[in-house]
């Protein structure tokens, strides 16, 4: 059974490009969102197994999104990205519970598969 992914990042072709990469590599996209409260809602109604999570969104940022998805500790994976390089992020998850960080230019299956 393949492992169920929601995309969450405010750039529409990012998210189709994520889709297209990860469902030919084997992934299961069951959702999409742009924002941070719309994804906490995805989270929610979809149950996806893996949450690829933009760290910068237009409302509350990935962090602060991170840490209500993980607050009921049933929660999926949580993986960060960003265009931005690790290290102008400041220490990832420190308030919330993340599986780690995959910059958008190296966003493949196997990234992904390595954090969970």
């Amino acid at each position: 059974m393949a492992i169920t992914v929601l995309i969450v990042d405010d750039h529409p072709s990012f998210r189709a490009s994520a889709r297209m990469l990860l469902e030919a590599e084997g992934f299961e996209v069951v959702g999409e969102a742009p924002d941070g409260l719309s994804a906490v809602e995805a989270v929610h109604d979809l149950q996806p197994q893996v949450v690829l999570l933009d760290v910068q969104l237009p409302d509350i940022d990935g962090f602060e999104v991170a840490a209500r998805i993980t607050a009921n500790g049933s929660a999926p994976a949580v993986v960060l990205t960003s265009s931005r390089d690790v290290d102008d992020l400041g220490p990832l998850g420190e308030s919330a519970q993340v599986r780690g960080f995959i910059p958008k230019s190296e966003l493949s299956g196997a990234a992904l598969e390595a954090l969970l």
